[in-house]
């Protein structure tokens, strides 16, 4: 879709909102190609002495009636205009951010934070200005324009219209040539802004590591160098627009000087009258508004033009995993993986290949192996962040493509490795699946995950502001806090990516006890490094470069050979040390 469909669009869907504005536009260049003719009859009767005191008196009335009339029309169309126009900025967000929540990992795995906030201000800007001010300053100055050169050719002279519009054409070379070059370097300001956007975002998201590591001086060094960049390429947009001025001025002054060349001798041979002289002088002055409007215009359509190569890429992105499905709720039962592969895109080797299993409900799973194995790989896929290449994943004998993805995420509680928490209080982290759970589950969910004590020291208790991505607690009370919505999510799946990884080995067995007490029909799938978290699970799958190397429980795995029984004897023995 161009910029010129999309404005279209929005324009049809709005027309009642443009059609007045356009009305109210129409009215007052009626009247300021009146004014001018009206002024000129005014000298005439003046010249010739043909003007009572009364009679001028009354012609200036009505000029100044003209000219509060015009006022009031140029604030109503605004007001109307500005109204509507503002809409298309409000849409394309909105579309932006539905675009972007339903997209997978994969897309936001080659695309950065800060250019898609970029996206959302000054490219959503500019496609804003060109749907609002440059459509209707290209209406009013079209409309003017034909007007004013229609009243300079049949009521005054048309040979005088003819010099006056003669150096039009060179004007509009100008014009075209300059608007190439703003289009080029609009596409470039925006790029840099994005850039520096993005550093700036990320500089301020890691600014800890930062600092621990000494990277201040480095990264203040290039913030310098994009913010210069950002601005000599905003620099170079500004001059090539400022283009439009020179060739307008240079065009209007040679217009002027062939109309009064041209009129004086008219005057002189008695074809012209001096009151007609002045009125096309004043339409003359009329002119620069349809010339200025074409420069401006001009400008604003092609950085709009520039703001929406970027932006649609983005919205017409295909989505990393289709939502066709048309089951819309979950039933709790058998969890199914059957021969499944999958492969990372621009890797070579599949994260899995070939695995299967089967867990029934109400019934824990451990994962285990070694990094890279793909142990989180298959959750992402139970999810459906990612679709596998071949092989089927199933819930309840349905698979998992027939959910539609807003039932499938509701029927599962995630806890990811890197536990999330939004620039809220504790208690309202902990309800973000559940807004309207009371203080009292909020806080039953929060001593299941053991972390209930902790939030009771904070300076507020559970209404303690967290800072953004939960900054002002420690790691293992974030990885609580997580648990502790998953918990009270309430969701017939539980899945836990090495959740328990920031907190100590007493904490986690109290965090274990708990949920085997609370997991009454919930599934649960633990997938954990430190083999003591799934020691009490059901069954135990051990990946290996994607592949199912060993099943079975804890005691038939540890009492064995295998990857399982080394790790768990190494990890016994590390124990033991720590506890000497």
């Amino acid at each position: 879709m161009s910029l010129y469909r999309l404005v279209g669009g929005f324009v049809l869907r709005h027309r009642g909102a443009y059609a007045s504005s356009a009305a109210m536009l129409l009215l007052i260049a009626l009247l300021l190609v009146w004014i001018p003719r009206q002024i000129g009859h005014v000298v005439d009767g003046l010249v010739a002495s043909r003007l009572s005191r009364d009679a001028l008196l009354l012609e200036l009335a009505w000029l100044l009636a003209a000219g509060t009339a015009v006022y009031f029309l140029r604030v109503a169309w605004r007001l109307k205009l500005y109204a509507a126009a503002y809409r298309v900025g409000v849409e394309l967000r909105e579309r932006l951010y539905r675009r972007l929540t339903l997209q997978g990992a994969s897309f936001y795995g080659t695309r950065r934070t800060g250019n898609l906030m970029a996206l959302a201000t000054n490219d959503v800007d500019a496609v804003e200005m060109a749907a609002g001010e440059a459509l209707l300053a290209g209406f009013d100055g079209s409309l003017t324009l034909v007007l004013v050169v229609g009243m300079m050719s049949i009521g005054v002279d048309w040979r005088l219209a003819a010099f006056a519009i003669l150096p039009f054409p060179f004007m509009a070379f100008g014009f075209w040539w300059i608007s190439r070059h703003v289009h080029e370097a609009s596409r470039q300001s925006l790029d840099r802004f994005a850039a520096l956007n993005d550093h700036v975002q990320e500089s301020l998201t890691g600014v800890r590591t930062v600092r621990a590591l000494g990277l201040l001086p480095r990264s203040e060094a290039q913030f310098r160098e994009l913010a210069a960049g950002a601005a000599d390429a905003s620099l170079k947009a500004q001059r090539w627009e400022a283009a439009y001025e020179p060739a307008l001025g240079f065009s209007f002054a040679t217009a002027t000087v062939l109309v009064l060349g041209a009129g004086s001798w008219l005057v002189w041979r008695d074809e012209l009258t001096v009151g007609q002289l002045t009125s096309f002088s004043l339409y003359l002055g009329q002119l620069i508004w349809p010339m200025f409007a074409a420069g401006w215009v001009l400008s604003l359509l092609e950085r709009g033009k520039a703001a929406w190569s970027r932006l649609q890429p983005v919205l017409d992105a295909p989505l990393a995993v289709d939502d066709h499905g048309t089951v819309a709720a979950v039933q709790p039962g058998p969890l199914a993986v059957d021969d499944v592969r999958f492969t990372y895109e621009g890797q070579a080797r599949p994260a899995l290949d070939g695995v299967s299993l089967t867990l029934e409900p109400g019934r824990t799973l451990g994962l285990v192996g070694p990094t890279g194995a793909g142990k989180s790989t298959l959750l992402h896929l139970l999810l459906r962040h990612h679709a596998p290449e071949r092989g089927a994943l199933r819930w309840s004998g349905i698979g998992l493509r027939d959910y539609t993805l807003g039932a499938l995420r509701e029927g599962i509680a995630w806890v990811p490795q890197e536990a999330f928490l939004f620039s809220a209080t504790v208690a309202q982290n902990i309800a973000l699946a559940r807004p309207h759970a009371t203080r009292e589950e909020i806080e039953n969910a929060a001593r299941l995950a053991a972390v209930h004590d902790d939030i009771l020291r904070l300076p507020n208790g559970y209404d303690t502001p967290v800072g953004e991505r939960g900054v002002t607690l420690s790691g293992g009370q974030r990885q609580r806090v997580a648990i502790a919505r998953a918990l009270l999510a309430d969701a017939p799946l539980l899945l836990l990516d090495d959740a328990l990884s920031a907190v100590d080995t007493q904490t986690e067995a109290r965090i274990l006890e708990h949920l085997r007490a609370a997991r009454v029909g919930r599934t649960v799938v633990i997938v954990s490094h430190r083999l003591s978290a799934v020691a009490d699970a059901d069954a135990i799958v051990v990946l290996r470069d994607g592949h199912v190397a060993e099943a079975g429980t804890h005691a038939s795995l540890a009492g064995g050979n295998g990857w399982y029984a080394r790790q768990w004897r190494y990890q016994q023995l590390e124990a033991s040390l720590d506890a000497g």
